[in-house]
């Protein structure tokens, strides 16, 4: 097994010799760098940086590590917003789906291979019709149905679950619910979506039927953190595929479930990562 090496996430205003003070840290505390990337939004003027490094000769404790750093180097940048992680952190996800399994199954066989670095994952579902494919996989299964009558109190029993399995991020794998605003606040930028489109064309329930009939050449799919403001979350990742007047409606949605695993699956790969820092509601993803 590889060593456990640290990441860095920061965004602050951008100012001469951030990296040179923060490289310089390391540097000084025998921390070897794996990775730095950075970018400054010219617009907003924001400093956007990404940096790992190995943690088997660094003379900081990995338990002092967000205190110290916290107390010592942050301090000096105005409006810091900064996150420490590890490498070996494996995270618990909770999967969401109703009844379209195309998204789930190609997570689930991710998992399976060891492609995403996650714990036994949990699945939570509105329908019933999937249990038996999930249990195959050897996951846990949960039945919530969902009417306007019971929604919020079914959300809380989510939560409480959720809670009780140490949950730190959820994945909407074609989650045909919208959760309320008291749901989403409580997984800021930790609920991951896949819609059926390149934002924000062609919303609604029949996409592909709708591009069909507008005659496009290019279908899409967007994978987004989900916020109160439906639709509207910070873009994690975005593919297209070109469709032509030869591809029936089958082909379309065929040629969308394909392009929705593939964008849903590196969306979640990046988040595990912790390649993504999210700011005035986009982000920037170091791929």
């Amino acid at each position: 097994m590889p060593q456990s090496s640290a990441i860095l996430l920061m965004t602050c205003k951008d100012q001469p010799g951030i990296i040179a003070h923060i490289t310089n840290f390391l540097s000084q505390n025998r921390g070897n760098i794996i990775e730095l990337r950075q970018h400054v939004d010219r617009e907003e003027n924001i400093f956007c940086m990404r940096l790992e490094w190995e943690l088997s000769q660094f003379t900081i404790p990995a338990t002092d590590l967000a205190e110290y750093f916290g107390k010592h180097i942050a301090p000096r940048y105005e409006n810091i917003s900064w996150n420490i992680y590890f490498s070996n952190y494996r995270h618990r996800m909770a999967i969401f789906v109703s009844r379209l399994s195309h998204c789930l199954y190609d997570l689930l066989a991710r998992y399976k291979s060891n492609e995403l670095n996650i714990e036994t994952p949990i699945i939570i579902s509105n329908h019933q019709e999937l249990e038996e494919e999930c249990r195959a996989f050897q996951v846990p299964f949960y039945y919530f149905p969902i009417t306007a009558e019971n929604k919020l109190k079914q959300e809380e029993a989510e939560l409480q679950l959720l809670q009780s399995h140490n949950v730190h991020l959820i994945v909407l794998a074609r989650y045909m619910q919208i959760l309320s605003e008291q749901f989403v606040n409580a997984y800021p930028n930790r609920i991951i979506n896949i819609h059926h489109s390149f934002l924000p064309a062609f919303p609604g329930a029949r996409p592909y039927h709708s591009a069909y009939k507008r005659g496009v050449k290019i279908i899409g799919a967007t994978s987004h953190y989900v916020t109160t403001e439906l639709d509207e979350g910070p873009i994690i990742e975005q593919d297209v595929i070109r469709v032509t007047h030869e591809d029936s409606i089958d082909d379309f949605v065929q040629k969308g479930k394909d392009l929705e695993k593939i964008v849903l699956s590196r969306a979640v790969k990046y988040h595990l990562q912790h390649r993504i820092l999210v700011y005035n509601n986009k982000t920037v993803v170091f791929d």
